[in-house]
């Protein structure tokens, strides 16, 4: 059967999880195009449901392998119209899939990692989804971000994250400066991005740190700032003062790396 009303109650539910409060009461997010749903059968998401255009031209863009693994969930098909009232994306590929989140309460804190990245109120989607593809790239498994820092299952933070919201787990914590103490007691060194110091990211060691990132406008929070063993900044040579904090960050997870000897 092929859905041709928008009124239909999957259609509907649908577009609810397009809002944060929805998708934390249904615990499910949205994913889109050909690349994140193969993203999502490799790295054993939850699939609920897969939602495919009938009528747009798709196959194209979807391989037999992809085909075989998808025809094996629960596959909704919709007309074309349709499709395009649930889709967010301006040319799309004509499938979608709704996701159960998983529960990241369960998930503890490794504190045994070498480099702990922390996100402090940053807004911008895209943004926080390149700094998760950053993170994987660095086969990093876990980040950890404030409460008040924006929904990592926003449909443009997943679609920017290109499948690495399937692998590094996003550790949501209440109080920042409550986890910052605790990983002092530790004996990690707390490192917070400031464009106020004179310290360069090329001058420090990185093992054992915690690295800091703040919000696009405002920085790093002063209360956190106050907690830092360190204050450090991308040193620039031209005009600009600052760069963008995806790009700042993954300059600076490259250089932890590098420093401690993981990549060359």
């Amino acid at each position: 059967m092929v859905i041709t009303s928008k009124e239909n109650e999957t259609i509907k539910h649908i577009k609810k999880l397009k809002e944060k409060k929805y998708r934390d009461m249904f615990g499910e997010f949205i994913i889109e195009g050909a690349k994140m749903i193969e993203e999502a059968l490799q790295e054993e998401a939850i699939i609920k449901s897969i939602i495919i255009c009938d009528d747009c031209k798709t196959q194209g863009t979807l391989s037999n392998e992809l085909m075989y693994e998808i025809a094996k969930q629960d596959c909704i098909y919709v007309e074309e119209k349709i499709f395009s009232s649930i889709t967010d994306v301006v040319n799309p590929q004509g499938i979608m899939a709704v996701i159960e989140k998983p529960d990241h309460k369960d998930v503890q804190i490794d504190f045994d990692a070498d480099v702990f990245l922390l996100l402090d109120n940053i807004q911008d989607p895209g943004n926080i989804g390149t700094i998760l593809r950053t993170a994987d790239s660095l086969n990093m498994k876990q980040i950890i971000v404030s409460k008040n820092t924006a929904d990592i299952y926003n449909l443009k933070v997943v679609r920017s994250t290109m499948g690495a919201i399937f692998r590094v787990n996003v550790i949501e914590v209440d109080d920042l400066t409550k986890l910052i103490k605790e990983l002092k007691k530790r004996k990690i060194t707390i490192c917070a991005t400031d464009l106020k110091t004179d310290n360069s990211i090329y001058d420090i060691s990185y093992k054992k740190t915690a690295i800091v990132v703040g919000n696009e406008a405002n920085g790093v929070s002063e209360e956190i700032l106050a907690l830092a063993n360190k204050k450090i900044k991308i040193p620039m040579i031209g005009k600009a003062e600052s760069l963008n904090v995806a790009v700042a960050t993954s300059i600076i997870l490259y250089e932890a790396f590098k420093n401690m000897g993981k990549i060359k």
